[in-house]
């Protein structure tokens, strides 16, 4: 069976938005922003409703008026060249404007982020280039020194508790620690599309432990209840349904072997299993012989 590829870049836009949630009031989110007519997009691009505004959020304290975000899937890494794409990326959206200057450039800030610690990067950035690399909170890396803030967030060891859902968007997942949390707070939420996509993603890249926790967890239990209840709804209709049908294809040969014409069958399908008469037409020429006579 072919593995149907995650989308993890749209769980991503979702979560960060999830992670600003108490402040969303202050923030606008362009997803895959263009830069130009050529293909060069910004995964995420989020601007400051209101200059000035401060931004409390620990992933967002560093953002200024406009704040370019890189995100790398769990199937790829942040690199040397990503870098440097990124702060390409940064300084055409700077210049691409109608007016000089109508973007600051002390406006900008740049985030990478990556599910795991990009240590030949790391390592480049203040070794070859001299920059001072520190630690804002676990996960959370102020890169000091370019022309440009920037910080790094490495997901795997992001705080579980000041970001639940990104810090979670990621494979390797536990039943207590993660799976068994995110349930918790994913019930109050299964009607937002934002959580939605999240939820999507993580439970399909944690697929076992998700099956497992199953039979371990209240709260899994609970969220797929609902599930659960609509297939077996559907299984006993489906089983309702192909019973009628074997009847009606039995009537159908039992009266053909004695002969009964196409006319007398369809009636009696119509009296016994209240079709109407195109139906029980429709039935006939499945099941029966059309040259019946």
């Amino acid at each position: 069976m072919k593995t149907k590829i995650l989308q993890w870049h749209p769980a991503f836009y979702a979560a960060v938005q999830i992670e600003f949630g108490d402040e969303l009031d202050k923030l606008h989110f362009e997803n895959e922003h263009q830069l130009s007519k050529k293909p060069l997009l910004i995964d995420t691009l989020i601007i400051k409703l209101r200059r000035g505004d401060r931004i409390h959020k620990n992933i967002g304290k560093i953002f200024r008026e406009h704040n370019i975000i890189e995100y790398k899937s769990p199937e790829d890494y942040l690199s040397i060249n990503d870098y440097y794409k990124v702060l390409g990326y940064a300084c055409f959206y700077q210049s691409d404007t109608e007016k000089v200057c109508q973007i600051l450039p002390e406006d900008i800030t740049i985030t990478f982020v990556c599910t795991h610690y990009p240590q030949k990067l790391m390592s480049y950035l203040s070794g070859r280039k001299g920059f001072f690399i520190d630690c804002l909170e676990v996960g959370i890396y102020y890169v000091n020194g370019g022309i440009f803030p920037i910080q790094i967030i490495v997901i795997d060891r992001l705080s579980t508790e000041n970001n639940v859902w990104m810090s979670r968007l990621r494979k390797n997942l536990t039943i207590t620690d993660d799976i068994d949390r995110l349930a918790r707070e994913y019930r109050q939420k299964r009607n937002s599309p934002l959580y939605s996509a999240v939820m999507d993603v993580i439970m399909r890249a944690n697929h076992e432990v998700v099956e497992e926790a199953k039979n371990m967890c209240d709260a899994i239990r609970e969220l797929f209840a609902d599930e659960l209840e609509e297939g077996i709804k559907r299984g006993v209709q489906l089983g309702k349904e192909q019973g009628l049908e074997q009847g009606i294809r039995a009537l159908i040969l039992d009266n053909l072997e004695e002969r009964k014409t196409k006319a007398q069958i369809t009636a009696k399908l119509v009296k016994r299993f209240e079709l109407s008469p195109d139906n029980a037409e429709t039935y006939f020429n499945k099941y029966g012989n059309t040259t019946a006579l």
